[in-house]
């Protein structure tokens, strides 16, 4: 007997409905986040007289301990439902948009049943994936973080000791966010010779000391003077700054390599590693977009929706509209939006594309996501294939298909 059990899920409880194939509920069960709610979940599919390889089971959401406890009790038929499909499904019982708990769950175990043919079934990656995409999503977190407190930085330099923000290439360097701790007043550098920044700079373990020179001679430049209530006032803030993002710079530093030392690892590293302009941060990014499951994304147009570069057709009778895709995973369209404008400096084919889009798109950005599209064209097929990108080959076949036409 088929079961089919819709999941709205949230923090501290889980709303459940168990349908038959009629679409009749048998039963509706409110159990608690924890150990003994699941274990009353489990009784009551016993109580039914169904086996868990049997039991149809819908949620919205991947990222919850419920998730992992169904996987590693032998639920098979396991379905993440987007939120969006249940949100616009809601109607099927209510009109007026009235909802509860309770009737979403009734909503995910009837979709179950009459849409099960067009959803995938859930297949957790491999331990390794999923390490690379917990460690990707880190490093993306902690380099917008970094950003975030070196504008801070830079802004309260600017307001005092401007010299400071141009002593080194970018102030998310750890001798940068050093100097400012160690010098935090225009006065203290001015005070400094040059011997000293060099033993500075040595002590830092500066990795381009022929620089020095040139980075000393930006710091004794002559800046307009600051008030002194003005110093006392910000140059706290920059101390208090620099100390809150040297730990951070640390730790992205400590997480690219452990990263690229597991992207390495993984079986599919030749692939995502062949494709020009990801480099070591948006190469494991991908990879772990795609994931292990190649019926993930069937064909191509599914991995370009999840990742929303593909625009959206709206047709009826003689109108005819494209609108920007909003529904999609955003994360996924920005790794591979900064990838299509890494290209540009890597691939021959990439230049020539996009120049030919551009005077034809609205913005910038635009003609980058349409590169993107294209490019999650070349990587789909790699990864259905197993077979590394090959620059050449592709404007061969590209050539060939013109002259075709």
């Amino acid at each position: 007997m088929k079961v089919y059990i819709g999941i709205d899920w949230s923090k501290d409880k889980h709303d459940i409905a168990f349908m038959n194939g009629a679409g009749e509920v048998k039963v509706y069960q409110t159990i608690a986040a924890s150990p003994a709610g699941f274990e009353n979940f489990e009784l009551q599919r016993q109580r039914m007289g169904v086996a868990a390889r049997e039991c149809i089971v819908g949620i919205e959401t991947h990222h919850n301990l419920l998730v992992d406890y169904l996987v590693g009790y032998g639920y098979e038929q396991l379905y993440i439902l987007p939120p969006i499909m249940v949100k616009d499904a809601r109607k099927r019982f209510a009109a007026s948009g009235a909802r509860t708990d309770q009737s979403d769950s009734r909503l995910i175990a009837d979709i179950l049943r009459t849409d099960q043919g067009r959803l995938h079934r859930y297949e957790p990656d491999s331990l390794l994936t999923q390490q690379i995409k917990g460690l990707s999503s880190l490093q993306r977190f902690l380099t917008r973080n970094i950003i975030q407190l070196t504008n801070r930085l830079r802004i309260v330099l600017w307001r005092y000791y401007p010299n400071a923000t141009r002593v080194f290439s970018s102030l998310d360097h750890l001798i940068a966010l050093e100097f400012i701790r160690n010098f935090p007043t225009p006065q203290m550098s001015q005070q400094m010779t040059y011997a000293e920044f060099k033993s500075f700079a040595k002590q830092h373990h500066y990795p381009k000391p022929s620089k020095l020179p040139a980075c000393f001679a930006r710091l004794q430049q002559p800046q307009p003077p600051a008030l002194p209530a003005i110093i006392a006032t910000y140059s706290p803030e920059a101390v208090r700054l620099a100390e809150l993002c040297l730990p951070m710079v640390k730790s992205r530093s400590q997480n690219q390599k452990e990263l690229l030392n597991l992207f390495r690892k993984h079986p599919d590293h030749a692939l995502f590693a062949s494709l020009p302009g990801l480099g070591d941060v948006l190469a494991p990014a991908l990879l772990a977009k795609f994931g292990d499951d190649r019926q993930r994304y069937p064909t191509l147009q599914s991995v370009q929706a999840v990742a929303g570069t593909s625009p959206v057709t709206k047709a009826s009778g003689k109108k005819r509209y494209v609108v920007f895709r909003r529904a999609c995973d955003r994360e996924f369209r920005w790794v591979v939006q900064q990838w299509a404008r890494a290209s540009l400096k890597k691939s021959v084919w990439a230049n020539t594309y996009f120049r030919q889009v551009f005077p034809n798109c609205r913005s910038t950005s635009h003609a980058y996501r349409c590169l993107a599209n294209r490019w999650l064209a070349v990587a789909w097929r790699i990864w259905q294939d197993h077979v590394p990108y090959d620059e050449e080959r592709h404007i061969r076949q590209h050539m060939m298909r013109k002259l075709s036409k």
